[in-house]
């Protein structure tokens, strides 16, 4: 039995629509047809190299919403016929230090899915079953897709920025659309900056519940208690440090960003701190998805067939989505 699937053959090259056979599950997997994919900017850095260590050939994608077809021998927690997600965090040992502290994020030993695992731009995937989410009935498949990445990702970024009140968020994309909702209904100001002179951005912030919306340049109206970088500019990082008050907090959230330039210790001095996000762990996953519907979070999406994932990536690249990028399988 053959599926339809976009594959990656080197970096720097556009996906190949291609026929491949439907994988099998191993004992702890389950076999899933995938019904939308998210598209995310992480896909951008592994075709352009940026993460260098992709499984090749590749089947990207790590925003997965699909239904269970098998289940391997192993797996007991799950049954055919139930709907799931899968994201980035695809495996880990389970035994290591950081795994026994509930932060597998961190293992040595992870595997990432549309990375060093084939992921959902394709008909069908295997997923470890330990990795897989329950999705809401509120949300439907193309809803529930950005969640998986953006939607986590944002969530722990967030979590981690700690207490705070007047909350930056740089790059107004699909995890910063998510995480305005959220921060908005904890009772946070929410302050927006996107690319200078990107009004579309700036509105659609507006839209979500922001009190400001400028140029990454600009400075807001309020200091703020902590900044969410979700831009691979690390430019941004020193701007975000001057506009924030003592004892507040840089979160980059990405898993990669240009090089953070030199800064005066001016910036980081009165107890300000920059820290990064690492994927996510299983614990956060299973928070963030009792929280959504009570928000309730809504994604805005834009659908793309799996046979247009190239120019999904294209549009993301060109800034040309609010949201995020589904493929509707």
């Amino acid at each position: 039995m053959k599926m339809k699937a976009m594959v990656l053959q080197r970096p720097g090259e556009p996906l190949v629509h291609s026929s491949l056979p439907i994988p099998q599950p191993g004992a702890q997997q389950v076999l899933i047809r995938v019904k939308a994919c998210g598209v995310c900017r992480t896909d951008l850095h592994i075709l352009d190299n940026e993460l260098d260590e992709p499984k090749l050939p590749l089947v990207p994608g790590h925003e997965i919403v699909g239904v269970i077809e098998k289940t391997g021998e192993a797996v007991s927690e799950l049954a055919t016929g139930e709907r799931v997600g899968v994201g980035w965090l695809g495996q880990s040992c389970r035994h290591c230090r950081y795994c026994k502290e509930e932060r597998e994020n961190l293992c040595e030993a992870a595997r990432f899915t549309g990375y060093q695992i084939d992921g959902g731009y394709a008909e069908y995937t295997v997923a470890d079953a330990r990795s897989c989410f329950p999705i809401p009935d509120c949300y439907s498949d193309i809803e529930a897709a950005p969640l998986l990445c953006a939607g986590l990702i944002g969530f722990r970024t967030l979590r981690l920025a700690g207490p705070c009140d007047t909350l930056g968020i740089y790059g107004f994309g699909a995890a910063a659309h998510i995480v305005a909702q959220i921060a908005r209904y904890k009772g946070k100001r929410v302050y927006a900056f996107t690319r200078p002179g990107d009004q579309v951005a700036q509105a659609f912030a507006m839209s979500l519940g922001a009190e400001w919306a400028g140029d990454s340049g600009q400075a807001p109206p309020v200091e703020l208690d902590a900044a969410l970088i979700f831009a691979p500019a690390g430019e941004l990082v020193p701007a975000a440090l001057s506009r924030l008050c003592k004892g507040g907090t840089v979160v980059c959230g990405g898993i990669h960003m240009s090089d953070i330039p030199g800064f005066p210790y001016e910036l980081l001095w009165h107890e300000r701190s920059v820290r990064s996000v690492a994927n996510l762990t299983r614990r956060d996953g299973r928070d963030f998805f009792q929280l959504a519907p009570r928000v309730p979070v809504r994604t805005t999406v834009t659908p793309y067939a799996l046979e247009q994932a190239n120019m999904a990536l294209a549009d993301l690249r060109a800034g040309k989505l609010s949201g995020a990028a589904v493929l509707v399988i």
